[in-house]
């Protein structure tokens, strides 16, 4: 190797130890910058509730038609009647086609199982006809009509369903005043907590929140029938309770 190869290979190798001694001495300083584990933030964490009750301005019913036949074609045919005078008289009472759902529908055969022989043996059962069932879901946006509805569709052919779910169209301004109950609920808790512990009571770091609807108030499928069958279904909403709650964070000022 010549002298110039010599004197370019120094120099190479003095860039390079020259490099790593900046890269050390800048070390101390990006560590002083960004300690590998930080102070935790002293914080007051609570829970707080808010619940808001409302009386219900809707309902949803459940209405099913069951019918029996020896074929088939001849109990989908029953079914098809009953449920169409069903549909005409609920639209001609003003429920609107959004409101009217078909919830299930199905045909299943009706079996004869034979008795079994002296020896254990057992012949194949036959089918003795058919069942068709057609479920519909109602809302029912005007509550007064609710009790005269289920006497009208038992009239016309309902036997089967009967639940009775009490709602409210538009939830979302009852949860945010209930979300509001809890977030006063939640300072009022922390700021107890500050003066009892003697300490100043910071802004929120952070909020979770979690809200559970409203419980259905239901009425069984024989009581409503049975009602239904008699007169017109005295029925009664009662209230919806809404309930959120929430956990905040708050820091405490040093």
């Amino acid at each position: 190797m010549n002298v110039s190869a010599h004197l370019a290979a120094w120099r190479a190798a003095r860039a390079v130890l020259l490099a790593q001694a900046m890269v050390f001495a800048a070390a101390p300083a990006i560590a002083a910058d960004h300690p590998l584990a930080e102070k935790p933030l002293p914080v007051i964490s609570v829970a707080g509730e808010g619940k808001v009750a409302a009386s219900p301005d809707m309902a949803t019913i459940q209405v099913g038609v069951v019918r029996d036949a020896d074929t088939a074609r001849e109990a989908l045919d029953a079914n098809n009647a009953a449920m169409n005078r069903v549909l005409a008289a609920l639209k001609g009472e003003g429920i609107e086609p959004r409101d009217l759902q078909t919830s299930g529908f199905s045909i299943n055969p009706k079996y004869i199982y034979p008795k079994r022989a002296s020896d254990g043996s057992q012949s194949e059962p036959k089918i003795a006809g058919y069942t068709v069932s057609n479920n519909l879901t109602v809302r029912v946006r005007d509550l007064a009509k609710l009790g005269g509805l289920l006497d009208l569709v038992v009239t016309l052919g309902v036997n089967s369903g009967g639940d009775i779910q009490f709602t409210n169209a538009e939830p979302v301004g009852i949860v945010a005043k209930a979300r509001e109950f809890a977030m006063k609920d939640a300072r009022a808790r922390a700021e107890t907590l500050a003066a009892a512990a003697g300490v100043k009571l910071g802004p929120v770091v952070e909020i979770s929140e979690s809200h559970s609807a409203p419980r259905p108030v239901s009425l069984t499928r024989g009581e409503v029938l049975a009602k239904a069958a008699a007169d017109a279904v005295p029925v009664e909403g009662g209230e919806n309770s809404y309930t959120v709650n929430v956990t905040a964070r708050f820091e405490i000022l040093q």
